[in-house]
């Protein structure tokens, strides 16, 4: 297996090499995000980003899965709009979850909080450092359902198991995707137009690291050979 750093830079090379494809990716599952974020409530805006923009991005993660596992020649739009309908499912499930976790957080704080007692303040570093490993514990999920073939249910539980046999690695690897989203929203234009196919190309990375170690330098490796003939040339997006 990999070290993480070898996997970030390898993913970086990804994204280099294809910089046009991460980016049309990107800004098109981006651009529901600004009406959403502009014009709706928090709590609806909430519930949307759950149940459309989710399937939206794993329908990024499944275009580039097909893209770097490199079976056949493939549109790529039609990749993303094929992934985003197989993503209603597994990304409103994720999404709904996440926005779950995060309603159990605010709601944590908003009550016990606003007591000021050092009870209420363990309480609430409590239940946030659970709302924060429950979703560290999902990080796989998307990508076993995409490289394995798994039902969502079943990826959900998969993934927490390989985020107790590898704790460190998923932290860490959670904690770059984080980081580098953290980077991105500085400059919104670039959030907008790099996100998330930076995102599905370095969690593709990370989670294949795992699950199909020899497989995955091999693909790395070959993957990287392949790049220099450019994508675009090939007829993969039209």
């Amino acid at each position: 297996m990999r070290k993480l750093s070898e996997v970030l830079v390898k993913s970086g090379v990804e994204i280099y090499r294809d910089i046009i494809p991460v980016a049309l990716y990107s800004a098109g599952s981006s651009v529901l995000l600004v009406p959403i974020l502009m014009f709706a409530p928090i709590p609806v805006a909430v519930l949307l980003l759950a149940v459309i923009y989710m399937p939206i991005l794993f329908g990024v993660c499944y275009a580039v899965h097909h893209r770097l596992e490199r079976k056949e020649r493939r549109n790529g739009l039609a990749d993303l709009w094929e992934g985003t309908l197989r993503g209603l499912l597994p990304g409103g499930v994720t999404g709904l979850l996440f926005a779950l976790l995060g309603f159990i957080l605010w709601s944590t704080w908003w009550y016990y909080g606003g007591r000021g007692s050092m009870a209420g303040i363990a309480v609430g570093m409590f239940q946030t450092f659970f709302v924060i490993l429950a979703l560290i514990s999902q990080f796989y999920t998307w990508q076993l359902i995409l490289q394995k073939g798994m039902g969502t249910f079943r990826a959900m539980g998969e993934s927490v198991k390989l985020f107790f046999r590898y704790p460190g690695y998923t932290v860490a690897a959670c904690f770059q995707a984080v980081l580098l989203t953290a980077l991105l929203v500085l400059t919104v234009v670039g959030f907008g137009a790099l996100f998330a196919g930076m995102f599905a190309i370095y969690q593709h990375k990370a989670t294949l690291n795992l699950i199909k170690p020899e497989e995955g330098s091999i693909s790395s490796s070959s993957g990287n050979d392949h790049q220099q003939t450019g994508w675009l040339s090939e007829g993969h997006v039209s």
